[in-house]
């Protein structure tokens, strides 16, 4: 017997309300039973940055929060950053900069970058590093990643 309870929350803009058992991760809950895909399962661990998702503008590995958790909280997913005028300037800094590839990690990293520019912040290279540091990705080498928050930055702050 799995014990439930109903939680209510604000999910990519919209109220939200779900019954979730007490266990379940919010990774598993948002791409299993809201299919919000975009964000990914790799270590399961916390360890690889690839659930990353903001919660009340902070970012959080949802592989390691309980859905139970996300209980009167707004939570943003990769899906919930573009809006009607198209990606998010982190989004497409992303694209534009050539910094996807495989994209299975894409989605955490441009969550921690979102995270790491908010309120118009514009880190320096070392800044990026640190600022992203529990991301993980095996396929980039970094530089495209780091020139595409730099230009986002750049990009938000002329906006």
């Amino acid at each position: 017997m799995s014990l439930t309870t109903e939680i209510e929350f604000t999910l990519n803009g919209r109220p939200t309300r779900i019954a979730v058992p007490v266990g379940m991760s919010a990774l598993e809950m948002l791409r299993d039973r809201l299919d919000m895909t975009g964000t990914k399962l790799a270590c399961g661990e916390g360890e690889c940055g690839a659930c990353t998702i903001l919660v009340d503008g902070r970012t959080v590995m949802g592989c390691l929060m309980f859905a139970v958790d996300c209980d009167g909280r707004e939570i943003v997913t990769i899906e919930g950053l573009a809006g009607d005028r198209g990606l998010d300037p982190v989004q497409r800094a992303f694209v534009e900069q050539g910094a996807i590839q495989c994209g299975f990690c894409m989605p955490g990293m441009i969550m921690q970058a979102k995270h790491l520019l908010a309120g118009g912040k514009r880190p320096n290279e070392a800044e990026i590093r640190r600022g992203l540091e529990g991301n993980v990705c095996r396929c980039t080498g970094y530089r495209k990643v780091i020139d595409a928050v730099a230009a986002a930055a750049a990009a938000e702050r002329a906006e």
